[in-house]
């Protein structure tokens, strides 16, 4: 056993995550994609770290790497912790695998203590979707929510979720196997923000509450296309002058919305040409809110004011919607749990929707599931400039700790 301290400790898992960043598919940069060549270097690498913890490893048919430590005398029920190994193009060093890392760090830490309770620690094979076009592939088939129907998805060289399973020496056709059974108690989640919450208000550490509703639509207004210099100002049918206009009513309503993040991200203009009015313009709607109410109250107010702004100018204006996800809370008991370990670690208490979906997301659809942010420098990631402080990783794995020697106390 290595009694390390945390900030040994800390300091470990950085270094495990930037060794770790060099098994990729790029020289020079890190992309990891679901079941490419280098994630045999990475499960390779986790198996000898779970097996020195005295764990039992297995991999799943959707490619997640399980490792299963159960101290003598322990009770039947188990922690899951873990998150995701897979990266974006061009990525950091520790969107997902540090959360891996650090759970393995909690099971020593647990050993040490003593602590009677198992754990298995998962490191998601997908979380990104980038290969595939879907994400969440390791998280839906630990959660029992894998579509068969998946498999038939293509990449960008036309091979299929089925073939890169089996290619990978793994069977499809097990992957309801991958389900978690019913002594799973919960599920710990250790991720960065990926925003600037914690480090605007100079704190190390946050409990997330929810991970938030999501609403996807496009608006399309159109109007006519004329000369610029011989059409009057009062006789246009100027497109891209109502979307301006709508765009501002987006950005005004998000800052007098509390909670609510609308973005206006995307905008296509015909015949975009700088001597022509815009005939038609279209533009994207992103709407998130921690409560689906006030989100959907939101995309509907700014769609009455989208129409409105329409029929004032004389244009039309339609709307398609491509996504419409559900509010995810995380579990209260777990999050209260999180929130008392996070003052027994004499830091201050915050607690903070995620705006960004995660594998805690899907879990939470088949066990109460729970999550610690980590500050993130800048506000940076899904960058090779992310990065973490040290004594906030440390911070993490105090609390982690105090965490799950809360758990063990009430589970035993």
């Amino acid at each position: 056993m290595s009694n390390l301290s945390l900030q040994q400790r800390a300091q470990r898992a950085i270094a495990e995550c930037r060794h770790i960043a060099q098994m990729s598919e790029e020289p020079g940069r890190i992309t990891r994609r679901f079941l490419t060549p280098p994630v045999r270097n990475v499960h390779a690498h986790l198996q000898q770290r779970m097996e020195s913890l005295g764990m039992a490893v297995r991999r799943d048919a959707a490619g997640n790497l399980h490792g299963l430590w159960k101290p003598a005398n322990a009770c039947s029920k188990r922690l899951v912790l873990g998150s995701h190994i897979d990266t974006v193009p061009d990525a950091g060093a520790f969107d997902g695998i540090l959360g891996v890392m650090l759970a393995m760090e909690l099971v020593e830490i647990s050993q040490e203590l003593k602590l009677l309770l198992p754990f298995e620690v998962i490191a998601f094979s997908e979380e990104e979707g980038v290969r595939f076009g879907v994400p969440f592939i390791g998280s839906r088939a630990v959660a029992g929510r894998f579509d068969i129907a998946l498999l038939a998805h293509k990449d960008s060289d036309g091979v299929t979720l089925a073939d890169a399973i089996r290619d990978f020496g793994l069977e499809p056709g097990k992957i309801g196997d991958a389900a978690l059974d019913a002594d799973a108690l919960g599920f710990l989640e250790i991720h960065i923000e990926q925003g600037p919450v914690l480090e605007s208000e100079g704190l190390p550490v946050a409990a997330v509450t929810a991970i938030v509703g999501q609403s996807r639509l496009s608006v399309e207004f159109r109007g006519h296309a004329n000369h610029s210099g011989t059409t009057p100002m009062h006789l246009r049918g100027d497109a891209l002058a109502g979307v301006a206009e709508w765009i501002s009513a987006v950005e005004s309503l998000a800052q007098q919305t509390d909670g609510l993040i609308a973005t206006v991200g995307k905008i296509e203009v015909e015949p975009n040409a700088a001597n022509v009015i815009a005939g038609v313009a279209r533009v994207s709607l992103d709407a998130r809110h921690a409560d689906d109410a006030s989100r959907k109250s939101a995309v509907e107010s700014l769609l009455a004011q989208a129409h409105a702004i329409a029929t004032r100018r004389g244009l039309t204006m339609q709307t398609e919607r491509q996504m419409d996800q559900s509010a995810v809370p995380m579990d209260e008991r777990l999050t209260a749990i999180l929130v008392a370990a996070i003052a027994a670690a004499a830091l201050p208490v915050k607690q903070m929707p995620s705006g960004a979906g995660h594998d805690a997301m899907v879990m939470a659809t088949r066990v109460p599931a729970s999550m610690l942010f980590l500050r993130s420098p800048g506000s940076i990631s899904h960058h090779p400039n992310e990065s973490v402080l040290e004594e906030d990783v440390e911070a993490a794995l105090n609390v982690g700790s105090k965490f799950l020697q809360r758990l063990a106390a009430e589970v035993g």
